[in-house]
C-alpha cells in the first residue's frame, strides 16, 4: 500500500491514528463518566449533555486560530507536536477525578486540538504536491481517513477493557497515552516532511492578526463574557448563553466578508455560506453519537449476551456482570438516593438502571446477574461503518463519473443532507419498538441507524471540506476553512443543547422527530436552491 506514496505517509497515517484513538477514546466515555453516580460526578442528563456540548463545541472552533497561527508564524510541525503534547497531558489529567482538574484538561484539549487537527492534514497537502506523487494525492487522503477510523474503531474496545477492570481514571489515561504515541511517530518521521514545511506568512490581502483579534476574537470574548453574566437563563444554561453570545460577532464578521466583497467573489462567498449554515444542522444531529445516542444504548439497548458469546467478551474484559435485585424495577431514575450524613447531602448508589425497562421475562432470578456489553462499544459502529462504505461509496462515484452522471459537490451535500434525516427515522421506529422506552430494542437499531448516517457522512464531510478549498478566494481561504469550522463547532454546540432536553420528552419519538425536521428542513432549503448554486459553480469551472 505505502511503495508508491510519500514515505512521509505512514508516519502521518500512524500518528493521526492514534491522535483519533485518544479523542474517540475520551469522547466515547465522557458523558457516561459525567453521570457516574458512583465513580463520576453524578450530573443529571441535562447537565452532562451541555458540557459535553461546549466542549466539542470549543475543540472545534480552535482549529481556526491553529491553521493560522501554523501558517504565518510557527510551521506545521512545530504545531502539530505542540498540539499533540497539549492534547496527550489532557488525557492524562482527566484521569484525576476532581472537577477543577477536569476543566483545565478539557482546555488542554480544546487548545491542543486547534494546533494538530488542521495542520497535520494540511502537511499531508504539501507532502503530495510534488509532480510524482501529485497524481496519488486523493489516494493518500483516502488512506489518511482510513487511519482516524481505525483510531475510533479500536479506542473503545480498549476504553472498556481498562474502565470494566481499573475504572475511568486508567481509560483516560490510555487516551493520553495513545495521543503521546503519535507524537513520538510524528517525530520520528520528520526528515520524510521537514522540506514540505513552510510557513506562508502574510500575503496581501490577508488580515493581520491585530486585525483578526479586534475584529472577531475581542468581540467574541466580550459577547460571551455579557452572555453568562445576563440574569437568567435565556438558551437553557448559563454555558449556553455564553456560547450563543460568543458566536454572534463572528457569524456577523462572516456575513460583512460576503457585503464587502468584490463583484467577482460575491457569488462565490454566497454559496459557502449557504453551505456553512445549512452543515450546522448536520453536525448538530450527527455529534449526539456522544450524548443521546450513547444514552439510548445505556439505558434503552438491550446490551444483554449469554452463552458462549458472554463467555469469549467476558473473558476480555468487554462485559461487566449487574446484581439484580427485585425491588430495583419499581424505584425511579437516577439510580441513588439522598441522605443526610454529618449535616450534608450526600448520594448513595442504590442499583443499576438496567432492570428499570427490561422484560419480566427477560430479567435474572433474585440475586443472580447479567453479563452487559460496555456501553461505549456503540461508538465503534459509525467508524466501522466509514471502513466498510467508503471504498463502496467511492467505487460507486467513480462509475457514475465514467458515465458522464457524477452529481456535483453542492448535490452530493444536499443528498448527504437527505440521507441523514432518514437515519433519525430509524430511531423513530426504535422508539415505537421499544413502546417509548419501556422496553429495551435490539442493538441491530443503532446499526441500522449509524449505517444510514455514515452514508450521509461520507457524501457531506469531505465534500465540505473540498467546496472550501475550490470556493473560497484565494486571499481568504484560511479564513473560510475557518469558517467551516465555525459551523462544524456551532453545529457541535447545538448537538449538546438539543440532547440536554432529552429527559424533557416523555415521548422520546418527538426528540427525534425535533432532528428530522431539523435537517428534512435543511436538505429542503438546498435543494430549493441547487439550480442557482450548481450555476456558480458552473461558471466557475468547478464540478
Amino acid at each position: 500500500m505505502w511503495k508508491q506514496h510519500p514515505r512521509a505517509l505512514p508516519f502521518l497515517f500512524f500518528s493521526e491514528m492514534w491522535e483519533r484513538f485518544g479523542y474517540y477514546l475520551m469522547i466515547g466515555i465522557f458523558t457516561l463518566y459525567l453521570k457516574d453516580v458512583k465513580a463520576g460526578f453524578a450530573m443529571t442528563e441535562a447537565e452532562a449533555a451541555d458540557l459535553y456540548g461546549t466542549f466539542i463545541g470549543l475543540v472545534f472552533l480552535t482549529p481556526f486560530l491553529g491553521g493560522l497561527i501554523a501558517d504565518r508564524y510557527w510551521g506545521y510541525r512545530r504545531s502539530i507536536v505542540v498540539g499533540g503534547l497539549f492534547m496527550g497531558a489532557g488525557y492524562l489529567l482527566m484521569s484525576v477525578h476532581s472537577l477543577p482538574v477536569l476543566y483545565l484538561s478539557m482546555t488542554l484539549v480544546i487548545v491542543g486540538n486547534g494546533f494538530f487537527k488542521p495542520n497535520i492534514s494540511t502537511l499531508l497537502g504539501y507532502v503530495y504536491s510534488t509532480p510524482e506523487h501529485q497524481e496519488r494525492k486523493d489516494e493518500g487522503y483516502n488512506i489518511f481517513y482510513m487511519g482516524i477510523n481505525v483510531g475510533a474503531f479500536v479506542c473503545n474496545f480498549f476504553g472498556a477493557i481498562l474502565y470494566n477492570l481499573l475504572g475511568w481514571g486508567y481509560a483516560f489515561a490510555a487516551a493520553g497515552v495513545g495521543m503521546l504515541l503519535g507524537v513520538l511517530i510524528f517525530v520520528a518521521g520528520t526528515r520524510h516532511y521537514k522540506a514540505h514545511d513552510v510557513k506562508k506568512g502574510t500575503r496581501p490581502g490577508d488580515l493581520s492578526m491585530a486585525r483578526i483579534v479586534s475584529l472577531i476574537l475581542l468581540p467574541s470574548v466580550l459577547a460571551g463574557v455579557l452572555g453568562w453574566l445576563l440574569p437568567g437563563d435565556l438558551f437553557g444554561s448559563d454555558s449556553n448563553d455564553a456560547f450563543i453570545f460568543a458566536c454572534i460577532p463572528v457569524v456577523l464578521f462572516y456575513a460583512s466578508l460576503y457585503f464587502r466583497a468584490p463583484k467577482e467573489d460575491k457569488a462565490s462567498l454566497g454559496v459557502l455560506l449557504i453551505i456553512f449554515a445549512v452543515v450546522v444542522m448536520f453536525w448538530a444531529v450527527f455529534k449526539q453519537n456522544g450524548s443521546a445516542l450513547n444514552t439510548w444504548a445505556d439505558r434503552y439497548t438491550d446490551r444483554s449476551v449469554s452463552g458462549t458469546t458472554a463467555q469469549v467478551l467476558g473473558a476480555v474484559q468487554l462485559t461487566k456482570e449487574l446484581p439484580y435485585v427485585k425491588d430495583s424495577v419499581a424505584l425511579y431514575d437516577p439510580a441513588f438516593r439522598l441522605q443526610k450524613e454529618n449535616g450534608q447531602v450526600v448520594k448513595e448508589w442504590n442499583y443499576p438502571l438496567y432492570f428499570r425497562n427490561m422484560n419480566e421475562n427477560q430479567r435474572p432470578a433474585e440475586g443472580s446477574s447479567v453479563a452487559v456489553w460496555s456501553t461505549n462499544l456503540s461508538q465503534s459502529i459509525n467508524p466501522g461503518w466509514v471502513i466498510l462504505l467508503t471504498p463502496l461509496i467511492v467505487a460507486f462515484f467513480t462509475w457514475l463519473r465514467r458515465k458522464n452522471k457524477e452529481p456535483g459537490t453542492v448535490t452530493k451535500i444536499a443528498f448527504g443532507l437527505l440521507i441523514s434525516a432518514l437515519s433519525v427515522l430509524v430511531m423513530v421506529a426504535a422508539v415505537k419498538a421499544g413502546s417509548n422506552g419501556s422496553e429495551k430494542v435490539s442493538w441491530w437499531w443503532l446499526v441500522a441507524s449509524y449505517g444510514v448516517i455514515t452514508v450521509g457522512e461520507l457524501l457531506l464531510s469531505p465534500m465540505g471540506l473540498s467546496l472550501v478549498s475550490k470556493l473560497s478566494p484565494a486571499h481568504i481561504t484560511s479564513l473560510m476553512m475557518g469558517g467551516w469550522f465555525l459551523a462544524t463547532s456551532i453545529g457541535n454546540k447545538l448537538s449538546g443543547i438539543l440532547a440536554s432536553l432529552w429527559d424533557r420528552y416523555d415521548d422520546k419519538a418527538d426528540f427525534f422527530w425535533v432532528n428530522f425536521g431539523l435537517l428534512m428542513s435543511s436538505a429542503l432549503v438546498l435543494f430549493l436552491l441547487l439550480r442557482r448554486l450548481n450555476a456558480v459553480m458552473k461558471e466557475r469551472g468547478i464540478h
